[in-house]
């Protein structure tokens, strides 16, 4: 697709590729678009993740103001928590890129993201920029800027410490420099060769009143965005509140706000406006600066349409559409082009959908693809493939068969190449327009009404019909003719005995022989040195088996794997991730494995209680070294004779999420006074379902540790927990990953022991990360450090003090 196209295209078509269902909009959604054709402006909405946007407003902005309206995220959630699952970095941003997907297909706004990586919490701009190549990431925002061309720029943040989060800061400091750059030719002129430069308005700071931060004032812009709007039948506030709940990973569902809602605006650069954020800006026609009578043909197709049958204004859309496409080129021209064409396929009834015979296809092979179409309006004529033109019958099935072959892999762009912590690395810069990455294939099919000809680019689907939720929608995937799936992402041994590892070969064509080899550095061995395969059909499975025998030093190693059939090597794994609320994700990547020798020492009989919590790898972490663990039933945690667990832990955030935890209170006492050891990692602040967590009472702050490589002090050397069954030293905390810890405590009654001490750059130590106090023959473990991503990372020194926490 030429480039020029591009933006167009993602912002004309409907989302139905990627949503869960494609439905014609129904009479008052085209009323709404039909109002839209009269207004020529835009705002660009900026803040730093998934979540932060203001949805009410950009719901009133979409279909109230009636503006074309973006939401700029710099990340894409990566380095947050998952309410819902264990997914983590890469993963978890792709499961919150879909969920703003999500979000824009209800409040109506378009998504667009940068480069830049959720590295973690992130305490100042300074600190954030010192990860983040700042000059990339505002580049990217400049691009954006240039190519959407917003009339209106507003900020969910401020510059400075009331943002709250390095990340919020640097969203602003980025968005107001960037205001500036994209209207200066000798900012990143190699962008002119794709876009213009942009002067936008004026930018403005969305100011808020939640928590303990109030930034209004009331000299600020006050808007009302809590209208009602009759042709949907709902408020902003109730919009607002759909979109947010999508959320879901974020724990971010919210309830349904009805009336008056104010939002405040003070200004950044530009003119404060003292009533309408436009003010100023001519959002009609005559923005153009030329002579037309577009308006009043708009407004007379308006007044025709009537909501039974829409396909009465058919015949004027077409006329329409040929007067905008006399008019000469500009930015506005394209875009109401393009929403004339959208109307005139609407309107008149015409549902189009292309859709694969399978889900899943091999590149470079054939795939067969239908395309469907019905029209309610007469004398349509279709042109598929390139082939016969057709009739569309009124209300008629039409159906035409095809096949093409597809030589790329189905891969989200910003994971195609290996990046750094801070960012993403592009293969060129106008992959940001895309929200979420190509699409497997599109269809270009051909439609007159009444001999006026107009093309259509339909992306492929693949759908299927599930018997609780009917019929459901999810992307085509083109894979590699066979993917390699080892079992582990990271292999531990704890001592010197070999272990085995699984391999699942997935054949994704028909006909496949080959090899499955393994590479590995001299000093580890791996036997067998390869395996055959032979698959007849595609979507066979095939688990093999290796045994690894490692290295007598302590050491960290990449486990590579390649599948060799005839001259062509395949060393992709394939991943899915499926939740109901999103399309079913699916991404490829390298066929490794991470090999970790660790000097561990563990006690007991191995046995562990586990009681799930938000969703994190624990357990299987856990496994590796040797422990059994089980997950608690309700009735065990709650009743149950607890006496055979060496430790029982609950998981990431238990006390945010799991209802009966806080009845099983006795019974963990019982457990821990009897003998146990009762381990609870880290659950946020708020909403907690009991403040009664340990023996004793504490607090649960939003205190963290941001900087991985932080000094760790050991306030109390001689405690058991450094020194049993493990050693420790500072040197155990090296090579942790994005955080030393999250939700720290404080106010502990003085019967907690705090062994731990650690602070960021330039603040005051904290020894809230970790608290061990006794409890009858037992002990109680309270941990802000963040084992649930250091354990399924490899991390030795984490399993050591981990192990330690957990022993008798």
């Amino acid at each position: 697709m030429k480039l020029r196209n591009l933006l167009l295209y993602f912002l004309a078509l409907p989302y139905f590729s990627f949503a869960q269902n494609n439905a014609l909009p129904n009479a008052a959604e085209l009323k709404l678009d039909l109002k839209k054709l009269d207004v020529l402006g835009s705002v660009l909405y900026i803040a730093a993740h998934p979540d932060d946007e203001n949805t009410r407003l950009l719901s009133y902005l979409a279909k109230e103001k009636l503006v074309r309206t973006a939401y700029l995220s710099l990340t894409r959630g990566d380095g947050g928590q998952n309410l819902i699952g264990n997914e983590q970095s890469e993963e978890l941003g792709l499961i919150r890129t879909q969920e703003l997907l999500a979000a824009r297909r209800t409040d109506g706004a378009i998504q667009f993201f940068t480069r830049a990586n959720d590295f973690g919490f992130s305490k100042t701009a300074d600190e954030t920029f010192n990860i983040w190549n700042k000059k990339e990431i505002l580049s990217d925002v400049v691009y954006i800027i240039r190519k959407f061309k917003p009339d209106v720029i507003i900020t969910r943040f401020p510059n400075d410490a009331r943002a709250g989060h390095g990340h919020h800061q640097a969203s602003s400091i980025l968005a107001q420099e960037a205001f500036k750059a994209a209207a200066d030719p000798k900012q990143f002129p190699e962008q002119l060769k794709e876009v213009s430069v942009w002067q936008t308005k004026r930018i403005l700071w969305n100011t808020y009143n939640f928590g303990s931060a109030n930034t209004t004032a009331n000299d600020q812009l006050k808007i009302d965005v809590g209208l009602f709007n009759h042709l949907l039948g709902k408020g902003y506030g109730e919009i607002a509140a759909e979109s947010r709940s999508m959320h879901k990973s974020q724990g971010f569902g919210s309830a349904k706000q009805r009336g008056s809602s104010i939002e405040y605006f003070s200004s950044w650069q530009g003119e404060l406006p003292q009533k309408d954020l436009f003010e100023g800006i001519d959002l009609s026609w005559n923005r153009l600066q030329i002579k037309t009578d577009l308006a009043k043909d708009i407004k007379s197709i308006q007044e025709k349409f009537y909501i039974e049958n829409p396909g009465l204004i058919v015949e004027d859309l077409i006329k329409l559409h040929q007067k905008i496409a006399a008019l000469p080129d500009s930015f506005y021209k394209n875009i109401k082009l393009e929403e004339v064409k959208k109307l005139i396929l609407h309107c008149s009834g015409t549902w189009l959908e292309a859709q694969a015979k399978q889900a899943f296809a091999a590149q470079n092979t054939a795939v067969e693809f239908n395309i469907s179409a019905v029209t309610q309006y007469p004398n349509v004529k279709i042109t598929a493939f390139n082939q016969k033109t057709d009739d569309l019958n009124i209300n008629q099935l039409y159906s035409a068969k095809n096949q093409t072959q597809i030589n790329k892999i189905t891969q989200p762009y910003w994971l195609v190449n290996q990046h750094p912590i801070g960012q993403y690395v592009l293969n060129k810069q106008s992959d940001i327009l895309q929200p979420d990455g190509p699409l497997a294939h599109t269809i270009q099919v051909k439609l007159d009404f009444n001999n006026y000809s107009l093309d259509y680019e339909i992306p492929v689907i693949y759908k299927y019909t599930d018997q609780v939720r009917g019929e459901v929608y999810q992307p085509l995937v083109i894979a590699p003719p066979v993917t390699i799936n080892p079992e582990n992402k990271v292999l531990l041994f704890p001592n010197q005995g070999e272990k085995e590892i699984r391999v699942r070969l997935k054949a994704f064509k028909e006909n496949l022989n080959g090899e499955l080899i393994p590479e590995l550095p001299k000093n580890w061995k791996i036997s067998p040195a390869k395996h055959s395969f032979n698959f007849k059909n595609s979507g066979e499975e095939l688990n093999l088996t290796f045994t690894i025998t490692p290295a007598t030093t302590d050491e960290s190693v990449v486990l590579t794997f390649t599948a060799q059939i005839a001259n062509e090597a395949y060393q992709k794994a394939f991943h899915e991730i499926k939740y109901e609320h999103i399309p079913t994700i699916s991404y490829f990547s390298e066929a490794e494995v991470k090999l970790t020798k660790l000097d561990i020492k563990t006690t007991g009989d191995k046995l562990i209680g586990y009681i799930n919590g938000a969703g994190d790898l624990i357990p299987e972490s856990l496994k590796q070294i040797g422990y059994q663990v089980n997950i608690l039933t309700e009735k065990e945690m709650l009743t149950g004779d607890l006496s055979a667990y060496d430790a029982i832990i609950t998981g990431v955030r238990a006390f945010n999420t799991n209802e009966k935890l806080p009845f099983a209170r006795q019974n963990l006492l019982k457990y821990i006074e009897n003998g146990g050891t009762l381990l609870v990692q880290y659950n946020v602040n708020r909403p907690l379902l009991s403040t009664e967590i340990g023996p004793y009472p504490f607090n649960i702050t939003r205190d963290r540790v941001t900087e991985e490589n932080a000094k760790v002090f050991f306030l109390k050397p001689e405690s058991k927990v450094l020194n049993y069954p493990n050693k420790l030293t500072t040197k155990d905390f090296d090579g942790w990953i994005q955080e030393r810890g999250l939700y720290f405590a404080d106010n502990a009654d003085n019967r907690y022991e705090q062994p731990l001490g650690m602070n960021d750059a330039g603040e005051q130590q904290s020894s809230g990360a970790l608290l061990v106090t006794p409890y009858g023959k037992g002990k109680f473990i309270y941990t802000g450090l963040s084992f649930f991503r250091e354990l399924p990372a490899g991390v030795a020194g984490a399993y050591r003090l981990f192990v330690n926490l957990i022993s008798k």
